[in-house]
């Protein structure tokens, strides 16, 4: 019983396996038709609508003499903030010693004694 079921299995498969002839009916002339059409447009219409790009050179630049690099002058910064008590007085220049605000206060004036 085993000997049978494998072969009709077998059998079934090898007909599954057969490749069935095509049918070029109206399915075929559609395909023919859109690989004419995709012919056609890539012999003709795309050649036809690409445009030339050109690229200009680089400009040539010779010079003798040496680039020059100008330093801009520093900003013009306030370094002190004055108040009717201190100021803050500004340290440092930003590049070779950060910027830091330091406080003053103002001395007492004469004869006044500190009130602690």
């Amino acid at each position: 019983m085993r000997k049978l079921a494998a072969i009709v299995a077998l059998g079934a498969l090898l007909i599954a396996l057969i490749p069935v002839p095509a049918h070029a009916g109206a399915a075929g002339d559609v395909f023919l038709a859109l690989g004419a059409f995709a012919l056609f447009n890539a012999l003709f219409v795309a050649p036809a609508l690409a445009r030339p790009v050109y690229v200009a050179p680089a400009p040539v630049v010779y010079s003798t003499a040496a680039p020059v690099y100008a330093q801009a002058p520093p900003a013009a910064v306030s370094r002190e903030v004055v108040y009717p008590h201190g100021r803050y007085v500004l340290y440092g220049d930003g590049v070779t010693r950060t910027y830091q605000w330091i406080w003053v206060p103002n001395a007492p004036p004469p004869g006044s004694a500190p009130g602690y």
